[in-house]
């Protein structure tokens, strides 16, 4: 593995096409750990987003929310000094008294190129010649999509009373227990260069991310999910290396896996990817990674010295462990032969 972004030379030179799901964080760590391994990759991205600079921008212009997408293209930059300029403009953030404090530079610029050109993917695809983006980023669907779930005990006075959470940024800090999640409005239309990609992959990565905000969410466009389940790519369940405090709080790995196969029970997965030292019941994660028709897959992904058990922090990973776990992945489970 080449850990300066440039990726490994493989079979005559070609190159893996895969394609990775999800949006926010998650998806930033998979691309950033993509991109070192294979220079054919798509990054598929959640539209669901209303909170922070990507809602205000939403409210006021009625455009898709731009933060998701701006992250997977800052992941997507080069470790040079050209790439690591971009990555730090786009993701900088003003401070100011006024309208302009925390909007995202990068977040302003996509929303001006949609205005300019009219074609969501034109304008991503222009941004990422711009960074010099080692892939390419599409969004899952043309409209701006609300994210609602249906929580148990969201009122700690009615513990066992199902409610209706409205908007990503609620249903990521929500209270209780998320049982399913939907889009509004439902059956959006999935763009058709996302559902181009993911049916000419040699691999789909799905995950990690907030499981309910970002990865699960692909599941629920009908153009994204057939694709899913007639591509003849294989596919990773990348899980999470620990729950999200609201929104999967609790929930052990094989939680994680019975939720997705219960969103979308007739999609298969070939590896359930989890970090080793995170999964304290192997068998329980295998006997669910069953319900999906895969096999698990257990190695070191995570940083080891992230700051696990101070308040407000998370565990991330590490992008050249998750990078080698990918890599061992797609040569072992892999078809024989060149790639195409």
């Amino acid at each position: 593995m080449v850990g300066n972004g440039t990726p490994r030379n493989r079979s005559a030179g070609k190159q893996p096409k895969v394609v990775a799901l999800g949006g926010g964080m998650g998806l930033s760590a998979s691309l950033t750990a993509l991109r070192r391994i294979t220079g054919d990759l798509t990054a598929v991205v959640t539209v669901a987003d209303d909170g922070g600079s990507s809602g205000r921008l939403r409210d006021e212009l009625g455009v898709l929310p731009p933060g998701d997408l701006r992250k997977a293209l800052a992941a997507l930059c080069g470790d040079d000094d050209w790439g690591r300029t971009w990555a730090e403009v786009i993701q900088h953030r003003f401070e100011s008294k006024g309208e302009l404090h925390q909007h995202a530079v990068g977040n302003l610029l996509i929303v001006a190129l949609w205005e300019q050109l009219g074609d969501h993917v034109q304008a991503l695809d222009l941004v990422g010649k711009l960074l010099g983006a080692h892939g390419r980023v599409l969004p899952m669907s043309a409209v701006p999509l609300e994210l609602q779930a249906l929580v148990r005990g969201h009122d700690p006075q009615h513990p066992e009373e199902l409610t209706t959470v409205r908007g990503q940024a609620t249903v990521a800090l929500t209270r209780g227990e998320v049982h399913k999640v939907k889009l509004v409005p439902q059956d959006p239309p999935a763009v058709p260069e996302a559902v181009q990609a993911i049916r000419e992959a040699d691999w789909v990565v799905l995950g990690p991310g907030s499981w309910f905000s970002s990865v699960i969410p692909h599941l629920l466009v009908p153009g994204v999910l057939q694709a899913l389940t007639e591509t003849k790519a294989r596919k990773v369940l990348s899980l999470n290396l620990a729950p999200q405090p609201g929104e999967t709080d609790g929930f052990s790995p094989q939680r994680h896996v019975e939720v997705l196969a219960r969103h979308a029970p007739k999609l298969a997965f070939d590896v359930v990817l989890a970090d080793q030292d995170a999964v304290p019941d192997t068998a329980s994660l295998r006997t669910a990674a069953e319900l999906l028709g895969g096999t698990v897959e257990l190695a070191p992904v995570a940083a080891r010295d992230a700051p696990r058990a101070v308040e407000g922090s998370s565990a991330r990973h590490d992008p050249e462990l998750l990078a080698a776990a990918y890599d061992r992945i797609f040569r072992m489970h892999g078809r024989i032969g060149p790639w195409r």
